[in-house]
């Protein structure tokens, strides 16, 4: 029962790639890297190389994944309580600082480490019923397209900013728009919030990112623009329709529950410190 490691993200999807997919909403992030990884390159989100590890349990099966892209944290996936252990080992000699995991995932590696911080909360929500928002705010939907661009940067890397997630805007919006999936809402062809989601894997999509700038905030413009890519990735076939929110954010959980998202797993951004 050991944890394997590797550079090389076609030997980690060949042995791994059935343990992600068998559970696509707990493993939403790793399994959206790896396939922007596969279809982008390996330096897509950023210069570092990206390190990949799986555990086998004690029949052989791989039960365990992680994916580290540097500089973000590395991604735990659906992993079990014997692995942990051996993983925090072993991230400490591969230098590794800050790890997103399952919420008791992390407690066990903040046991491990005494100095350990807990930087942030995060709660992975799954789309129920969609119930859009009632009264419907002024405007309407429409897809993205090559001529809001620049508008799309410039929310992007304010997303990015806000969240303390600082990316490179130009891979991610013109990826985004080469398979539409960005939609704006606007008022007389005004933008003022967008929805984005990503490409299905393994049957899922996860919303992402979700910005109104500040000026346009508490309108219902985010309910709607995301009402609206839901039910645009539903109607595509996506059996699942995922997203992320701040467990801090009151404001947007509130918003995503009424639009009949539901909490199915609470994460934790830890540092070593």
């Amino acid at each position: 029962m050991t944890w394997t490691f590797t550079h090389d993200l076609d030997a980690f999807l060949a042995t791994a790639g059935p343990a992600l997919a068998a559970h696509p909403a707990e493993n939403t992030v790793l399994l959206t890297v790896t396939e922007g990884l596969r279809r982008r390159g390996l330096q897509v989100y950023g210069d570092g190389s990206p390190l990949f590890g799986w555990w086998r349990a004690a029949n052989g099966a791989v039960s365990g994944t992680v994916a580290w892209t540097p500089p973000y944290p590395l991604q735990v996936g659906v992993s079990p309580t014997e692995a942990v252990r051996p993983l925090a080992d072993a991230l400490e000699q591969l230098d590794v600082t800050v790890v997103n995991a399952e919420r008791s995932v992390g407690a066990a590696l903040t046991a491990r480490w005494p100095t350990a911080v807990t930087e942030e909360q995060q709660l992975l929500y799954r789309l129920g019923d969609l119930t859009p928002p009632q009264p419907m705010p002024l405007g309407a939907p429409r897809d993205a397209g090559a001529g809001d661009r620049a508008l799309l940067m410039e929310w992007y890397t304010a997303f990015g900013r806000e969240t303390g997630q600082p990316a490179p805007a130009e891979g991610a919006v013109d990826d985004r728009l080469s398979y539409g999936g960005l939609v704006l809402w606007e008022i007389e062809g005004c933008p003022v919030s967008l929805a984005g989601c990503t490409r299905p894997t393994a049957g899922s999509v996860r919303v992402a990112p979700v910005y109104t700038p500040p000026e346009q905030r508490g309108r219902g413009y985010a309910a709607a623009v995301t009402a609206e890519v839901s039910r645009a990735a539903l109607d595509a076939g996506a059996a699942e329709v995922l997203l992320f929110t701040d467990l801090a954010n009151a404001t947007s959980n509130g918003v995503y529950r009424r639009i009949g998202f539901r909490p199915i797993a609470d994460r934790v951004v830890v540092s070593r410190g």
